[in-house]
C-alpha cells in the first residue's frame, strides 16, 4: 500500500531545515516532501514581496514539478497559514492539513506588535547570536531582506490580507489546528475561534510547548499527526 503524501511547510524567517528532525520521525508512515519558501534556505529572492499568496503559489508550484495531484500538509507557524490559504483556494489539492502554533487573528495593533522586534539592524546590534543564525540559514547577502520582507508581510496581514472568519468557513477540508499551552505568540483563544468557524476542525493543546518548534519534544507532535491523517 503506497504512503500518504505529506508536504512540510517550514515558519517565517526559517527553512525546511527546522522540520528535518519531524520529517524523520513521520518518514515511516508518509512520503515526506519539504520546501523553502521563496527567498528562504538560500533558495533565490524573485524580486516578489513576501506574502501568504505567493507563497502559496510557491506550493503549487512544487506540486506540479514532484506531479503531486493532492497531499496532506503539515504547516509550522507561518507555513500552517499557507496551507489554510491553499486549502481555500485549491481545496482539489489538499487532503487534510495539521497547523503548529499557527497566527490566525491579526489586526494592525497585533501586526505592529508582531514586528516590534524585526529590524535587522537592531538585531544585528542587539542579538548577534540570532543574526548569525539568520545568515547561516538564508545567506550573508539576503537575510536582511528576509526580515524585512517578513515585517512588511506580516504588517499586510494586520491591515487587510488576513483570512477573514468567513474564509474559515469556507475551507471544508479536515483541519486540526494545534496550539502550545506555552506559546507567547498564539493564544489559545484565537485558535479556538477559528476552530469554531472550520467545518472540519479540531483543536488539541500542547502542554509545555513554546513557539519555537526548535523548542519543542518533536515526537509528541509526529504521534499527533499521525494519528489524525492515518
Amino acid at each position: 500500500m503506497s504512503k500518504l503524501n505529506l508536504i512540510l511547510l517550514h515558519g517565517a524567517l526559517g527553512s525546511k531545515d527546522q522540520l528535518a528532525k519531524l520529517g524523520s520521525l513521520l518518514d515511516n508512515n508518509f512520503s515526506i516532501y519539504e520546501l523553502n519558501f521563496s527567498g528562504h534556505g538560500g533558495r533565490q529572492l524573485n524580486g516578489k514581496e513576501f506574502t501568504i499568496d505567493n507563497f502559496t503559489n510557491d506550493v503549487l508550484n512544487f506540486m506540479q514539478e514532484h506531479q503531486l495531484e493532492k497531499s496532506n500538509f503539515f504547516g509550522y507557524s507561518m507555513g500552517g497559514y499557507v496551507a489554510l490559504n491553499l486549502a481555500k483556494i485549491h481545496p482539489e489539492k489538499v487532503q487534510q492539513v495539521f497547523t503548529l502554533g499557527t497566527k490566525l487573528n491579526w489586526s494592525p495593533e497585533i501586526a505592529q506588535h508582531e514586528v516590534r522586534n524585526l529590524d535587522p539592524e537592531k538585531i544585528e546590534e542587539k542579538v548577534p547570536k540570532f543574526a548569525m543564525i539568520l545568515k547561516n540559514v538564508h545567506g550573508p547577502n539576503n537575510w536582511k531582506i528576509v526580515v524585512q520582507k517578513t515585517a512588511n508581510m506580516m504588517l499586510g496581514l494586520g491591515n487587510g490580507n488576513a483570512l477573514s472568519l468567513d474564509d474559515f468557513q469556507k475551507i471544508n477540508t479536515p483541519v486540526k489546528i494545534t496550539v502550545g499551552n506555552l506559546d507567547n505568540m498564539v493564544t489559545i483563544e484565537e485558535s479556538e475561534k477559528v476552530v469554531n468557524e472550520l467545518p472540519n476542525g479540531e483543536l488539541e493543546i500542547f502542554e509545555d510547548f513554546k513557539h519555537p518548534i526548535e523548542q519543542i519534544g518533536v515526537e509528541k507532535l509526529a504521534k499527533s499527526i499521525i494519528g489524525f491523517m492515518n
